[in-house]
């Protein structure tokens, strides 16, 4: 639609601006590493946890030295495997240390510092009374597994132990609330590090304009609102084809490697749901902070400039996901309610809602009221992109001619 001076008006001049810059990045060779940007965090991620469990895997189960006279270290081992059956590993190894002659005293403290002893903890005394050393929290782990040894060499018969009879069970109230806080944590820090990491490149890409007077260009051409709405979306789109690009790539790795998506806790709303308000609420935060970002980067001319400007914003916006992640912990409570109204951590907090409460109606009205918020930040951001940009010294603004390009007029 045209104005009547037969200029595009802002909404179809900003559709050629988001047309022009979303085809521009998109059909770059910088656009297919931008793709590979997430490749080597997980390949280091994948890579650590293998590390990690080699680890966890090469390091040996401590063991429970025993130093007592023979006839009871004896009694012990016969007691640890009449209980064994029942306890399985919740028994520690026990190894026998040392026999103790009639009336030898052993030291154990002084055993376990000089590292003298290959065990985590040692048992002395007698079974009647016995004396545990070691760390206190390990000690504290296996008094009542060494308690139960000891009653056991007392009772001087095997007990008999009934079969218990399993009955699992698809899922438990407590599990499913666990598992579903567990989706909402996960689902509110992956929106986080997806809206810090491509919310940036709008600000890149209006210095890198600034940089070779591309912007002056558009300014003439066409209004500076339009510029800002395009540019706004464009970076938008972009986003989007690439979270879609790394989830194709995700799931084909996830169902490559033969994880089934059964195992994931399944969220309040659904996963279709939780997955479509997860692109709504991108979108949302994607354009707060977004316009924000873009209102810095009008006021900045060099890349260092835009560095010392978006540190701050970023501070606080690190501020608000520890906020909305605190809210999480708190459903229901005016600390929830204070992060839904705040615009900037209202799509966090309510998608961690998603994922604990299946009420639809909060989300439509807090869409209702991000739109709202969107839509004011937005035409703040213009503005204060059209005045940064379209002044030309200190004496006010500069009125550019305004002329058509070639390509604005269709």
């Amino acid at each position: 639609m045209r104005q009547g001076s037969g200029r595009l008006s802002v909404l179809a001049a900003a559709w050629v601006v988001a047309r022009r810059d979303f085809t521009a990045i998109l059909f770059s060779r910088s656009f297919f590493f931008f793709l590979l940007g997430p490749l080597f965090p997980a390949v280091i991620a994948v890579l650590a946890g293998s590390l990690g469990s080699r680890v966890d895997a090469s390091q040996e189960r401590p063991v429970l030295g025993v130093v007592m006279q023979a006839a009871d270290a004896a009694a012990l081992e016969r007691a640890r495997a009449q209980l064994a059956p029942a306890l399985g590993d919740d028994l520690p190894r026990l190894v026998v240390l040392r026999r103790l002659a009639p009336g030898e005293r052993y030291d154990a403290r002084q055993a376990l510092s000089s590292h003298k002893a290959s065990a985590a903890a040692i048992l002395t005394g007698t079974p009647a009374a016995p004396v545990l050393t070691g760390p206190e929290g390990l000690i504290q782990a296996w008094g009542g597994p060494v308690a139960m040894l000891s009653a056991q060499v007392h009772s001087g018969a095997a007990l008999s132990y009934p079969a218990v009879a399993l009955q699992p069970v698809v899922r438990s109230s407590a599990a499913e609330r666990k598992g579903r806080f567990a989706t909402a944590q996960g689902a509110q820090t992956l929106l986080f590090l997806l809206t810090m990491m491509l919310a940036g490149m709008v600000l890149s890409n209006l210095v890198e304009e600034k940089g070779n007077k591309i912007i002056e260009v558009l300014a003439a051409a066409v209004p500076m609102d339009a510029v800002f709405l395009g540019k706004l979306f464009a970076m938008l789109g972009v986003s989007l084809v690439g979270i879609a690009t790394w989830a194709a790539a995700g799931a084909l790795l996830w169902l490559g490697g033969g994880i089934s998506p059964e195992r994931l806790p399944d969220p309040a709303v659904g996963w279709p749901l939780l997955i479509g308000l997860g692109v709504i609420y991108f979108a949302m935060a994607y354009l707060l902070l977004g316009s924000v970002f873009l209102a810095i980067g009008s006021m900045a001319t060099t890349v260092r400039e835009v560095q010392t400007l978006s540190m701050p914003v970023t501070m606080a916006q690190l501020m608000v996901f520890f906020f909305a992640s605190f809210a999480m912990t708190q459903p229901g409570s005016a600390v929830e309610i204070a992060a839904v109204l705040v615009p900037f951590s209202s799509p966090f907090a309510m998608l961690a809602r998603a994922a604990r409460d299946p009420a639809l109606l909060p989300h439509i009205l807090a869409i209702g009221w991000q739109v709202l918020w969107v839509a004011l930040l937005v035409r703040g951001g213009a503005r204060l992109f059209r005045s940064r940009v379209m002044k030309s010294g200190p004496g006010g603004r500069a009125k550019p001619r305004r002329i058509r390009l070639r390509g604005f007029g269709r």
